[in-house]
């Protein structure tokens, strides 16, 4: 994918958003992300792409910001602070980022490799990344591969579905060790928010009966550095014991004596 099709798949995916389907989405991820970003503590935080969720809401860090391809129009008013930068080429210093979150970027992005070595590079050493994507082992996943043989696809045509497997070896690659991942929005590809909202059961049955085929997941990760040892200080410190002299017995002047 070129730079020229990945900007207008992301075009794509910020109108798709405002669907029933989109807004489904959104509101499971937005969930997931406030539980695991609560609890990152650090300094610096970065959202890469996806304005319409604030992955950072719950996040407690004094510097955060939103990074997209481009200016959404609302940044105007929004409380964030926008930038806009290629992905690819990500304008922070080696090792100066605690967290960073990509929502469904490596599905659009020209370069999802050199997206995610950008991103390791930033990361200070065991600094967490989240992951959001669509699940192509999915009804989801199932209803746009038939589309793009019909030429009626469900999500946006130029993304490229990537599984978590897949996004797992990439991170070993890296040296990124998986913390966690999770799945949700197990109802059928449904374009109304009324068969949506029939099908709300299938979110407690498919997480409890067939996890792994939700048509979303988000993995975390943490930034591994090899030969890194993390020292903590000394709270207790043990004195050093006196040495004791212990007495010689002179076995051959015993024998004399007797």
């Amino acid at each position: 994918m070129d730079s020229a099709a990945s900007e207008k798949s992301i075009i794509a995916l910020d109108r798709w958003l405002q669907t029933p389907a989109g807004n489904y989405v959104r509101v499971w991820e937005q969930a997931c992300l406030d539980r695991l970003t609560v609890d990152i503590f650090g300094y610096n935080a970065v959202q890469i792409g996806m304005p319409h969720i604030n992955g950072l809401a719950a996040n407690r860090m004094p510097n955060k910001w939103l990074a997209d391809t481009r200016l959404p129009s609302s940044c105007a008013s929004s409380p964030r602070t926008v930038l806009a930068l290629d992905f690819s080429e990500l304008p922070f210093a080696s090792q100066s980022l605690d967290l960073v979150i990509l929502p469904h970027v490596l599905e659009f992005a020209a370069e999802p490799h050199q997206v995610l070595r950008e991103v390791e590079r930033v990361l200070i050493p065991e600094g967490r990344l989240i992951i959001c994507g669509f699940n192509p082992a999915s009804l989801w996943g199932a209803r746009q591969a038939a589309g793009r043989l019909t030429g009626s696809h469900f999500l946006p045509q130029a993304g490229e579905l990537i599984s978590m497997p897949r996004v797992k070896d990439w991170l070993k690659l890296l040296n990124m060790g998986l913390s966690h991942g999770y799945f949700g929005c197990y109802a059928p590809p449904c374009k109304t928010e009324h068969w949506l909202q029939r099908y709300a059961f299938m979110d407690g049955a498919g997480a409890r009966w067939w996890p792994y085929l939700g048509a979303a997941y988000i993995v975390q990760a943490i930034k591994r550095v090899k030969g890194m040892r993390l020292i903590g200080p000394a709270w207790t410190r043990q004195s050093a014991k006196a040495p004791v002299a212990v007495p010689a017995t002179n076995k051959r002047r015993e024998q004399q004596d007797g």
